[in-house]
């Protein structure tokens, strides 16, 4: 759901780049505390210095995902958009941030998504996807029994909601601020009637990708961490809880599971995103049927060695876009990890040295 320049006028894209500028902006003081852990949470007992780059694999791993369009109706495809997947595993805050630096190395790098679209793509993506994703998981966890299946199908249900909700977002925007003057009702019924269906695929990888996680580090799921019943075994005719960490005060690192998440990143991303379907997206489909793909303007990045997810200089397909994910992942992990061990590091000294500290409920 990429928004391209042209399809939104500029005075709503200005508008939309100061509210994802102001998003962005409560999210990084969000994300300090969703990264630090409250007292006893296992963020905090892992260490921020853990957490931040478990972030940034998260970040790489959506961008990875993205690579993998998957067909949803005769001559449309649809990919994950990766709000939902990302505010269950690492927080809404830091979820934000995630999408905010996937779009950004996508606009930059591969001349995916305009650049004065932008800040429409970090609202509808980004921010609308986290906070009716997140808010209803919570919802979901509150009502229903204290169970692993349980986490498993709230993430169902708010990712898929989270999809069609982006698409009404986007309908929104389109209405206030459209180049095309088309009719918004039909604009409206054909964006939320696909996006139904792309939410169905983003469901399911996020559903499986967060039991995937439950499965061998339930601490690690911060959306779930008070909700799941530890593991228990039993031992002379009575359940025992096993602890997730090994004995001892030091937590079990992550190490192992960032390895294996930027493993699986890079081989979606170098490999399999080959075979992803080469249909229009659903908002490319819309744009297509409705006649407003017209207004498209050419990316400024469209000069990029990158641009459309292949290196210039390769003629192999292949190999080109391969090479071209594994370089996507390897600078969404870096640029992702950076910020947010800076949003780390900023929150700790405003709570050392010479800086007042900085109350939990404000950082």
């Amino acid at each position: 759901m990429h928004v391209p320049d042209g399809f939104i006028d500029t005075p709503v894209s200005v508008a939309a780049g100061v509210a994802a500028a102001g998003a962005v902006a409560v999210s990084l003081r969000g994300a300090r505390r969703e990264l630090a852990g409250a007292p006893g949470q296992a963020a905090q007992l892992l260490g921020a210095e853990r957490t931040a780059p478990l972030a940034g694999l998260v970040a790489a791993f959506v961008f990875a995902v993205q690579m993998l369009n998957f067909p949803v109706a005769a001559g449309t495809s649809g990919h994950l958009l990766g709000g939902a997947l990302a505010a269950i595993l690492v927080g809404p805050y830091t979820g934000v941030l995630c999408v905010s630096v996937v779009l950004l190395m996508q606009g930059l790098l591969f001349a995916d998504g305009g650049l004065t679209a932008l800040g429409v793509n970090v609202v509808i993506m980004g921010v609308v996807t986290a906070a009716v994703a997140y808010g209803l998981f919570r919802a979901l966890l509150a009502v229903l029994p204290r169970r692993r299946s349980s986490v498993t199908g709230a993430a169902f249900a708010a990712a898929l909601v989270s999809v069609p909700a982006s698409a009404a977002a986007f309908t929104l925007l389109y209405a206030i601020g459209g180049t095309t003057d088309v009719p918004i009702g039909t604009v409206l019924a054909a964006m939320v009637g696909v996006h139904v269906l792309i939410g169905i695929g983003e469901a399911l990888i996020t559903m499986v990708t967060v039991g995937a996680v439950l499965a061998v580090r339930p601490d690690l799921v911060y959306g779930a961490r008070d909700r799941v019943e530890p593991l228990r075994l039993k031992v002379g005719g009575e359940f025992v809880a096993v602890t997730p960490h090994r004995a001892g005060p030091a937590p079990r690192s992550p190490r192992r599971i960032w390895l294996a998440g930027l493993a699986a990143a890079l081989v979606l991303a170098g490999g399999v995103s080959f075979y992803a379907s080469a249909s229009p997206d659903g908002l490319e489909r819309v744009a297509a049927d409705k006649g407003f793909d017209k207004k498209a303007e050419e990316h400024a990045a469209a000069g990029s060695p990158l641009a459309d997810y292949g290196v210039e200089s390769i003629t192999d397909t292949r190999i080109s876009g391969g090479l071209a994910g594994v370089i996507g992942v390897g600078a969404t992990v870096v640029i992702g990890t950076g910020i947010f061990r800076l949003a780390v590091l900023r929150r700790r000294r405003g709570r050392s040295g010479g800086d007042a500290p900085v109350p939990a409920d404000n950082a």
